[in-house]
């Protein structure tokens, strides 16, 4: 194996963090803001990229780098290695309510593509990339699932979603549509493309989107049922307006509500 070969344990339901068992001078990357706790003897440190490519050369790191910025995606990882004695614990914790997956790549064929800042963190190894799809209604109209994330290697990697997580295995040729926002990877071998839902009221009066993905087999999904997006959405529509009502909007008592609680501001 290429990859360092890691143990694992998730812990929890709504809110997983997963902690991860590193031999001496084993190690694994992580996106920043991902890590929880770990013990004494892991050196933590910032690398340029994923830490799989150390031979490769400045220009192609470069690229890598380039790619990264056109997406919004980070420089840098934080790399944990165990340099003590014995073995030693990292967490890393999920950035909002949902799961973490376990993916072996080994048994993926070596890759696997998921939604843009889905990665949790992966053993040192497995390399991280951008994977823009190349055809252009997926390019135009895609949106959440324009730019996705592609993991290679043989290693262990971690990817957390939103809500519950299913996995559909598809057949040859066999076709499942699925919201843009609710898709969370899938293996190499299926095809992914951008499909019109159609019909004037759908578009205008639908409430569900414009597109939606569309996947062929053979391979597997994984789908999640609470997208960030719509997360933020729904936290946003029920947050208070700046500078207008608050406590009282949309009550029976209204304004009335607001000076019981001690609120002068009509």
């Amino acid at each position: 194996m290429n990859a360092h070969e890691i143990e694992y344990q998730i812990t929890g339901e709504e809110m997983q963090f997963v902690e991860i068992e590193l031999d001496p001078q084993e190690a694994v990357i992580s996106e920043p803001g991902s890590f929880m706790f770990m013990n004494d003897g892991i050196n933590m440190e910032t690398i340029f990229g994923d830490g799989s490519s150390e031979r490769s050369s400045v220009f192609d790191k470069l690229l890598s780098a380039g790619k990264r910025l056109l997406t919004g995606e980070r420089l840098f990882m934080t790399a944990f290695t165990n340099e003590g004695v014995g073995k030693k614990r990292v967490g890393f914790a999920s950035p909002y309510p949902g799961k973490i997956i376990p993916m072996d790549l080994s048994g993926l064929q070596g890759k696997l593509i998921c939604q843009k800042d889905a990665f949790l963190c992966a053993a040192k190894g497995v390399a991280v990339g951008i994977e823009f799809q190349k055809k252009l209604g997926t390019e135009l109209f895609g949106g959440e699932g324009f730019i996705m994330q592609k993991l290679e290697g043989d290693g262990l990697a971690f990817v957390h979603a939103g809500g519950t997580i299913t996995k559909r295995s598809l057949a040859l040729g066999e076709v499942l549509k699925i919201d843009t926002g609710c898709l969370v990877a899938f293996t190499k071998d299926i095809d992914y493309d951008i499909e019109y839902v159609g019909g004037i009221k759908n578009t205008l009066f639908g409430g569900e989107g414009v597109f939606y993905a569309k996947l062929t087999g053979p391979g597997d999904v994984w789908i999640q049922s609470l997208p960030f997006s719509r997360l933020a959405n729904k936290v946003i529509a029920a947050a208070p307006r700046v500078g207008g009502k608050s406590k009282g909007e949309g009550s029976i008592l209204g304004g009335l509500g607001d000076l019981l609680d001690g609120d002068n501001r009509l």
